[in-house]
């Protein structure tokens, strides 16, 4: 026994002390592989965000952060007592919730309808359809609905031609929220349907027909097998997205805001580039976009931890 306990204890040493270099050689090919990405994440992203500090700064980039006078939190100060700061943060929060609820499930319900087509060429068809808008830019997903539903569009047209007046559906602040759902909707399904039928393919066939042999009928087979193997993805886009939460697009609201005014269509990222880069208060935008990313933060801890209570890993494992 003392000499089985020894053994562990030197095993223990060996993989404390030798383990990292024996993975170091047998998974260096990964590590040069992910080197690249590695670098530009450092250099494009880590590195720049030490510049946040110009958010406690009264910051001119004539003089550089040395330069500039360090003011503490009054930025922050000033950024809260702000009636537009708030306003846009209400906007973004509301259109976050409203994208959640109405947004989120589209893609995992085209997800489960598609994998239930039998026929493989119509399926990698409607996949790539439905995929495609994915990679337009908003300018032209934006275009493309003002031809379809804007003041000249099709849908105004087809009105004039029955009789009835135009509606210009681009240009109304009410349902502004309604439209940058449905642009979201168009534009992004298809890569997040992409993403849960990659997840319903690890699902173990054999499931469905024990469940099928035992008298599960088609509901019951989805609701015990098939949203049980979704739940991880779901749950893991669903932290990402709350990570997110304060970031609900830039392009897409530039683009849109003059035509339905600010009181609809501004959002934080719109205000941080009114107030920060156009108006060269550098430090105060600084201050609105490093608010944004602690909420952020904030938002993933919190997701994660309760993906945790609920029995599933989340962005991170417990540790």
């Amino acid at each position: 026994m003392t000499t089985v306990a020894s053994g562990r204890r030197s095993g223990r040493g060996r993989s404390g002390g030798a383990g990292w270099r024996h993975r170091l050689r047998r998974d260096w090919p990964l590590l040069v592989m992910v080197a690249p990405v590695i670098v530009l994440l450092g250099v494009f992203h880590y590195f720049p965000t030490l510049g946040n500090v110009i958010a406690f700064q009264d910051y001119s980039p004539y003089v550089g952060i040395r330069g500039s006078d360090f003011v503490g939190f009054a930025n922050f100060s000033r950024l809260f007592s702000e009636v537009a700061f708030w306003k846009a943060l209400a906007n973004t929060l509301s259109i976050t919730a409203f994208q959640l609820v109405f947004f989120f499930p589209i893609p995992i319900g085209l997800a489960l309808l598609l994998n239930s087509v039998l026929s493989t060429r119509l399926r990698t068809f409607i996949q790539g359809v439905v995929y495609l808008p994915h990679f337009f830019s908003w300018v032209l997903v934006v275009s493309l609905f003002q031809q379809m539903i804007g003041g000249a569009g099709l849908l105004a047209q087809t009105l004039r031609e029955h009789g009835h007046s135009a509606v210009d559906l681009m240009t109304k602040p009410d349902t502004f929220i309604v439209l940058v759902t449905a642009q979201a909707v168009w534009k992004d399904a298809g890569w997040g349907m992409i993403v849960f039928l990659a997840a319903l393919s690890t699902i173990n066939p054999a499931l469905y027909e024990a469940a099928a042999a035992d008298g599960a009928n088609r509901w019951r087979r989805l609701w015990h097998i098939t949203l049980p193997g979704l739940r991880p993805v779901i749950v893991l886009l669903l932290i990402l997205r709350l990570g997110d939460a304060l970031t609900v697009g830039f392009e897409q609201f530039i683009l849109q805001r003059s035509a339905v005014g600010g009181g609809a269509a501004e959002v934080l990222d719109t205000y941080v580039y009114y107030q920060g880069l156009l108006a060269g208060d550098f430090g105060y935008g600084a201050a609105a976009g490093l608010f944004k990313g602690l909420v952020g933060l904030v938002l993933v801890l919190v997701a994660n931890k309760f993906a945790h209570l609920i029995g599933e890993q989340g962005v991170y494992s417990r540790s």
